[in-house]
């Protein structure tokens, strides 16, 4: 598999669509390194805000179950 078929499917298997992979992929064809780590780092912030707010969810989650196992006994 040549280098940018398998960073397109690295990028694809850790949730960048497909037309930010194909981006990001064809800087890396020219040669624009620097832009090209620069769409990933994006990516990769992105992905982080992600699981902040699936963070959030499992917090509130375990909040109301407590809750609710308070109220049982």
């Amino acid at each position: 598999m040549p280098d940018t078929a398998r960073l397109m499917q690295g990028l694809k298997d850790s949730g960048c669509s497909e037309e930010a992979a194909a981006r990001i992929c064809s800087l890396c064809s020219a040669g624009d390194y620097a832009e090209m780590l620069h769409q990933m780092k994006k990516q990769r912030c992105a992905l982080v805000e992600e699981m902040h707010e699936s963070q959030k969810k499992v917090d509130r989650m375990d909040y109301l179950i407590h809750m609710q196992e308070k109220r049982m006994k």
